[in-house]
């Protein structure tokens, strides 16, 4: 009997332990671009072109040369240098202004988006009926179709609307979007109906159960809706080069793809401060995204 515990326990330590090679591999593979960008930011100009100069090399005509060397991946600079920091942030304010234009393009989405799809969860959730039960199946199939097939729908929209080239043809495709009201929905529909009832018995109106249920029992869903819109929203392309003519109006995902070949320093550290927020939004609202990707309803002790 010993001996067949010990043998389990081997096995389990085993398996535990491979597991754990196996996380931790896919773990470095998928910070080791995050690390490399980080650091390649504190390396002078120099240092970068004799490293990866090969890469970003271009022939008289714009073309690509052939990499006959292998490339030199550096993760500790030689000499830290912040030359490429005091340039994007105080030299050149043309980084700093894109980043805003990012700002002012994603916060009002998530913003909004969030209001709209509470409302709009609540009346799914608490007024059933087959025309409501169409519509929100209308809302999944909107959710699983990829923003390319809609992108077109939405320009002709926007021009007939002449909010074309307007901040607002990013806004309103964005704050009308389906996938905050689906996953509202489904998180609402979990909270037992017996609470609503009890508080309705009580005398509370729609909106006082709207307001001091629903929405207290959702904090961890809005938080998790909110991180995912957000970073969705952060690294938007597609949006702002179709609906946006300007390149003034365009946000820092659309700029970073346009810096050329002779500021590949400033690139790393132009990248490097645009996964800032990103980073930051998640690791506050870590614990929230978790709770509401985990929490099954029911009323918290």
């Amino acid at each position: 009997m010993k001996k067949r515990k010990r043998r389990k326990v081997r096995r389990m330590f085993l398996k535990v332990a491979m597991i754990t090679l196996i996380a931790a591999c896919f773990a470095v593979l998928f910070l080791m671009p995050i690390v490399l960008t980080v650091t390649n930011s504190f390396m002078a100009s120099s240092e970068i072109s004799s490293n990866y100069g090969q890469v970003f090399a271009t022939t008289d005509t714009g073309g690509k040369t052939y990499i006959s060397e292998k490339v030199n991946l550096k993760f500790i600079p030689d000499m830290v240098s912040f030359s490429q920091y005091i340039t994007v942030l105080f030299k050149s304010p043309e980084y700093l202004f894109k980043f805003w234009n990012s700002v002012i393009l994603v916060v009002p989405i998530v913003v909004f988006q969030l209001a709209v799809a509470s409302g709009a969860a609540y009346g799914f959730t608490r007024f059933r009926g087959k025309l409501k039960e169409v519509i929100f199946f209308v809302y999944i199939i909107l959710m699983l179709m990829p923003y390319q097939v809609t992108l077109v729908p939405n320009y002709l929209v926007s021009e007939w609307l002449n909010i074309l080239d307007t901040k607002w043809a990013i806004w309103l495709p964005g704050i009308f979007s389906p996938f905050a009201v689906f996953m509202l929905t489904k998180y609402m529909r979990r909270i037992p109906a017996s609470v609503m009832e009890a508080a309705q018995i009580d005398g509370a109106g729609e909106w006082q159960i709207f307001k001091s249920i629903c929405m207290p029992l959702c904090k961890g869903a809005l938080c998790s809706v909110a991180i995912l819109i957000f970073i969705d929203y952060w690294n938007m392309v597609e949006q702002p080069l179709i609906l946006l003519s300007d390149p003034e109006m365009h946000p820092l995902s659309v700029f970073l793809s346009k810096i050329n070949e002779g500021e590949i320093g400033l690139a790393f550290a132009v990248a490097t401060i645009y996964m800032v927020p990103p980073i930051l939004v998640f690791l506050y609202g870590e614990d929230y995204l978790v709770e509401g990707i985990t929490y099954q309803g029911g009323i918290k002790g």
